[in-house]
């Protein structure tokens, strides 16, 4: 193990991990978000009195409609976050795409949980900074 000039250490050099620090939060943030959505989906889907329902919003789906549609995108977002360890760059674009449409998503379920929503929204926003960070950029940061 080498120890570069800012106390960085390359963990490569001895076959250690496979992908770069950025790649790695990412990843354990697609899965935490992924898991989140998940649970979100299926309280939804189970109508509980957690949401309050909104009149007038633009977005008129029924709650188990929405509860369906993020229990899909979690599904799909954790397995894109399982996939991102390998530090595969389509898992990396995939995971780019999905973190966008988590948003969209989570944006567009502000009325029912605005908390959880918000949550969700900033995690997806430090997947996609992570995420867009690029694997060359921590390589550089490591010489």
């Amino acid at each position: 193990m080498a120890t570069h000039g800012r106390g960085m250490t390359d963990t490569t050099a001895r076959g250690g991990m496979a992908v770069s620090g950025w790649t790695l939060f990412a990843a354990i943030m697609m899965v935490f978000g992924g898991v989140m959505a998940i649970f979100e989906g299926i309280s939804a889907i189970a109508e509980d009195d957690v949401f309050v329902s909104t009149r007038n919003y633009t977005f008129q789906w029924s709650l188990t409609g929405w509860g369906w549609m993020h229990l899909v995108l979690g599904i799909v977002v954790t397995l894109a976050g399982i996939a991102l360890f390998s530090g595969a760059m389509w898992a990396r674009f995939v995971g780019i795409v999905l973190a966008g449409l988590s948003m969209i998503a989570n944006f567009a379920w502000l009325p029912w949980y605005p908390f959880w929503a918000i949550m969700l929204i900033v995690i997806d926003g430090f997947v996609l900074w992570a995420l867009c960070v690029g694997p060359s950029r921590d390589t550089r940061a490591m010489t």
